[in-house]
């Protein structure tokens, strides 16, 4: 039972059955069909053609591309050929209206300009990418790094350690209990799914903890395996980065170079941050979490902060030696000698340099300017904190923007964070590599850089409609919801990004149907909508209990295709809700 405007309705079968057949087109779908198809029944290529152009914004399309469109609506619908049928009639619009696949909402094509040093670009990246679980004890596995690369994940991370004869190397993460995996079996997996989804470079970091021999074992492995897909530099170091369409199908490595080769650089090219946890190292509101354990959080961090740094010191021959280092593309770096230093060295060259989520934050906080300085020529990596043992993840925007590129993830987890970094990497047709923003590569006439902070002037209105959605009935296990009744659907919709901008807007409950029909609009003013992301949430009103989650995703502002579209919803890990989909519309005014 239900109580409703201070009345009690009863959830009956009759009248899910009633709700159930309600999912008629919007007064909007009707209307540009009855004008485009001027008053008839049937809408031909040429008024298709039409409709994409002008309402839609397809300005590139032909009449022979509406007449693809046509033939395939009329034979999934009415199992009839195009020589019987040349037109759509209104339920076909619509359910071309409602085709993912062919009215997707979002640019599906690689766009952007590839031809930029890899450090102009924000890219899809994993952080302890074999873990399948939690960080403490979940099984170590080649199955994440299938997975990640099948969705487009362009930057993997390995813990490489040697077994315990100190004979072989061992995937696992270090401190912890978690069952490892072998790396050969990685690096297989990693070549076999390598391109799946996208044709730009992956990119490997390690972080390695083994001798001079094992090094050498490690680069015979990776020469082995990945042959020709290897990138190495002939001349040596590099003064700028390669772009992704110069390392289009290769394998980069990314690590510490031997210690035999960092005599001219010393401590300052080490990779990542130093083992020790100073009070630098660790912010205030971390302290209480780790005091509950600290003994062991303190050998997670220093195995996180000395990530690449712990090999022996046992002489390995030169040949050894330059075999490894020549498959290092990109040297990492730390924040040993203090964070203001490894911002504003500059030995020439390009590096890497990796600090954890909350002394990036303090970066931020005392070297704002420096940072971005930084991500113009070089990489910067953010990874999460070691207290983050169930494999959550912090807020994404934090480092871009700031211009940081590799803002690494735990995939496996699940959660707000991690569908904006789904979404942001929907850009530039899903290949892993998102160009940033020209104002965040510039600098202005007084050496000034792009500031996030700073109260910027609006540049573009979004307007966007949420019409209605369907796909519950059959795509969404109906134990998720009230027994005793149809749903209650609202949908959630906003945009996140840079502080101004943010904001989260609701439609009404449409209450006990399956096919919720709201047709309610919304008005976003953006300031940097280069940065931003459309979020859109649906839940079921549950009153007095927790709403239900009914799916979500998120979509890179920039990248919205105008018109009306067809929006396809996620689980809470990102998985494609199968059928459950939102009809919506974007306008930019």
């Amino acid at each position: 039972m239900k109580r409703e405007l201070g009345r009690y309705k009863m959830g009956l079968c009759f009248s899910d059955k009633l709700r159930m057949n309600r999912g008629a087109p919007p007064p909007d779908v009707v209307t540009v069909f009855v004008k485009y198809t001027e008053g008839g029944n049937h809408m031909s290529a040429e008024q298709l053609c039409r409709f994409l152009v002008e309402v839609q914004g397809e300005t590139e399309v032909l009449v022979s591309d509406a007449e693809k469109i046509i033939e395939r609506i009329t034979n999934e619908r009415h199992h009839i050929t195009k020589f019987l049928r040349h037109s759509l009639n209104l339920d076909d619009f619509f359910s071309f209206l409602f085709s993912d696949d062919l009215n997707h909402p979002v640019v599906s094509k690689v766009h952007q300009d590839m031809t930029s040093p890899l450090s102009h670009y924000f890219i899809y990246t994993s952080h302890n990418s074999y873990l399948t679980g939690n960080q403490i004890n979940s099984e170590c596995s080649d199955v994440p790094l299938i997975k990640a690369l099948k969705r487009g994940v362009r930057a993997l991370e390995l813990d490489l350690w040697p077994n315990s004869t100190k004979e072989d190397i061992l995937v696992r993460h270090g401190w912890a209990w978690t069952p490892p995996v072998e790396l050969i079996k990685c690096l297989r997996s990693i070549k076999d799914y390598a391109f799946s989804a996208s044709a730009y470079p992956v990119i490997l970091t390690l972080e390695d903890h083994l001798t001079p021999d094992l090094q050498a074992k490690a680069a015979e492995m990776m020469k082995e395996i990945f042959m020709d897909m290897v990138y190495f530099s002939e001349s040596g170091d590099l003064k700028e980065f390669p772009s992704p369409e110069d390392l289009k199908y290769k394998v980069v490595i990314s690590t510490k170079l031997p210690k035999e080769t960092l005599k001219k650089e010393k401590d300052s090219e080490e990779s990542d941050v130093s083992g020790k946890a100073s009070s630098e190292d660790v912010s205030a509101d971390d302290e209480k979490a780790e005091e509950t354990n600290k003994a062991k959080t303190e050998e997670e961090e220093r195995s996180e902060a000395k990530e690449e740094e712990d090999g022996s010191d046992k002489e390995s021959s030169k040949t050894d030696i330059l075999t490894y280092s020549r498959l290092i593309l990109i040297p990492s770096g730390n924040a040993r000698n203090g964070l203001k230093e490894a911002l504003t060295f500059d030995n020439g060259g390009i590096r890497r340099l990796s600090l954890r989520e909350q002394k990036f934050k303090k970066a931020t906080e005392m070297y704002g300017t420096e940072v971005t300085e930084f991500t113009q020529k070089n990489l910067l990596r953010i990874y999460p904190k070691a207290t983050r043992v169930t494999s959550s993840n912090y807020k994404p925007f934090s480092g871009w923007m700031y211009g940081a590129q590799m803002v690494a993830f735990n995939m496996q987890g699940y959660g707000r964070a991690l569908w904006m970094m789904h979404g942001m990497f929907r850009a530039n047709g899903g290949c892993g590599y998102v160009k940033k923003p020209d104002f965040m590569m510039n600098k202005g006439p007084d050496g000034e850089v792009f500031d996030p902070k700073a109260k910027l002037p609006i540049k573009t209105t979004l307007r966007v409609k949420v019409y209605m959605g369907k796909g519950w009935d059959s795509g969404f296990q109906r134990a998720c919801f009230n027994t005793w009744s149809s749903p209650n659907f609202y949908t959630r919709v906003g945009i996140t990004g840079v502080r101004g901008d943010r904001i989260m807007k609701k439609t009404k409950k449409e209450e006990n149907t399956w096919e919720p029909f709201w047709d309610e609009e919304f008005e976003f003013q953006l300031t940097v909508p280069e940065l931003a992301l459309l979020r859109v949430e649906v839940h079921d009103y549950n009153m007095p209990e927790k709403d239900d989650f009914s799916g979500q995703t998120c979509l890179p502002v920039t990248e919205l295709r105008q018109g009306i579209r067809s929006v396809p919803l996620y689980d809470r890990k990102g998985e494609r809700l199968v059928a459950v989909t939102l009809l919506m519309r974007f306008q930019f005014v």
